[in-house]
């Protein structure tokens, strides 16, 4: 059959395709390294704050102590919802997925966005601070207003990742834990062109506003392939329940050849940067709260993977548990991760219309060709 092809290569997903040019975040997927604005993940997970690196990734430079007050005191005054917003989360039916409410949530913040109509790149960097101030505000108001409980005020005092935890869970967290949550906030900030960052661009190259590229990213986020993940492994822990059942219920698995949750990569070749800290982490915090058993069963399941798929662990699996022994619900995890990542989302659009260029490719056609057009009454 003959097929119509546009000049270059055609790879299935883009795979291995450079789409743009960026400098906020690279992975060197054969050493298993993450590096945003030229800072080793490493570094930042260990010495840094969720605030500080926001806003190394949207200004392309670690704050001095005064602009760091600056932006810590933007994202503190940005962080209530106006009612308008407050009414669509109220709003959203019984069983709503969190991710579909975050969506149309900060769709609908653009309406009372002081800065609405206003795209200049001053006027679009205001926006990607509130989206990063407000975001954990609607999680909390959600998961508040489901449980039949009333939306919190954010506390003046607390840090994003204090406050997440806090209007989330109505107590002040205690350092150790806000620590482990700041720092998985950090890991997760971006990524690269992973899918929704890739559909943020796309949607930014159209010179579309600051609220409608994230609510695409959101929407990307959403789909299984995406997000979800690490509420899938977790699902997957609690099926286990013991560590004496771990082995035998992976094996179990790898010989019906099904997936084990939150193993492999599209680009890392090695253990995934991020995995290191979270590993830590997840540990620590379950020895804390009594929880050890699901870190004994972690270990378990990825010595197996390893030896017999040679997968590592990505970002994921150990975040689930991490999560899980801080009392998050499990259909939270792929929201907390919009709260962190949309700093990221936010540094590629005002990255992308800096620059910008429409994304425009082609597609490889492999349909009919020279086909005649029949009446109506001829076709049967």
């Amino acid at each position: 059959m003959p097929t119509a092809t546009p000049d270059s290569a055609f790879t299935k997903g883009l795979e291995g395709v450079v789409a743009t040019e960026s400098a906020v975040c690279t992975v060197f997927g054969d050493e298993g390294r993450l590096v945003y604005r030229g800072y080793d993940i490493h570094d930042l997970a260990d010495h840094s704050t969720f605030e500080e690196t926001a806003y190394l990734l949207l200004n392309g430079d670690l704050p001095t102590r005064a602009q760091l007050k600056t932006f810590t005191a933007q994202i503190k005054a940005s962080q209530k919802l106006d009612r308008v917003v407050l009414r669509i989360i109220k709003d959203a039916p019984a069983g709503a997925n969190p991710m579909h409410v975050l969506r149309t949530a900060v769709s609908a913040a653009v309406f009372v966005d002081p800065d609405r109509g206003d795209d200049s790149r001053a006027a679009e960097y205001r926006k990607a601070v509130r989206l990063i101030a407000q975001l954990p505000t609607m999680l909390g108001a959600f998961q508040r207003l489901r449980s039949g409980q009333k939306p919190l005020t954010p506390r003046r005092g607390l840090s994003l990742a204090a406050n997440t935890l806090y209007l989330l869970t109505g107590e002040i967290p205690e350092p150790e834990v806000v620590r482990a949550f700041d720092v998985a906030l950090i890991l997760h900030a971006d990524h690269e062109l992973n899918a929704s960052t890739f559909a943020a661009r796309v949607i930014a190259a159209t010179l579309a506003d600051m609220h409608g590229a994230v609510t695409g990213a959101i929407a990307a986020l959403a789909g299984p392939l995406h997000g979800g993940a690490n509420t899938e492994a977790m699902k997957m822990l609690l099926d286990i329940k013991t560590p004496d059942r771990a082995e035998s219920w992976v094996r179990e698995r790898l010989a019906r050849k099904e997936r084990i949750m939150a193993f492999g990569h599209r680009v890392y070749r090695t253990e995934d940067p991020r995995a290191s800290h979270l590993r830590r982490m997840s540990e620590e915090l379950g020895r804390k709260f009594g929880q050890s058993h699901w870190f004994a069963i972690q270990r378990i399941i990825e010595d197996v993977v390893k030896r017999e798929k040679g997968l590592y662990c990505n970002v994921d699996f150990y975040s689930a548990t991490l999560y899980y022994v801080m009392g998050i619900p499990l259909d939270l995890y792929t929201p907390i991760f919009v709260a962190s990542r949309v700093s990221g989302w936010c540094a590629h659009v005002l990255e992308q219309h800096a620059d910008n260029r429409l994304i425009r490719p082609r597609a490889e056609y492999v349909g009919p060709l020279n086909r005649r057009w029949t009446p109506l009454r001829k076709r049967g």
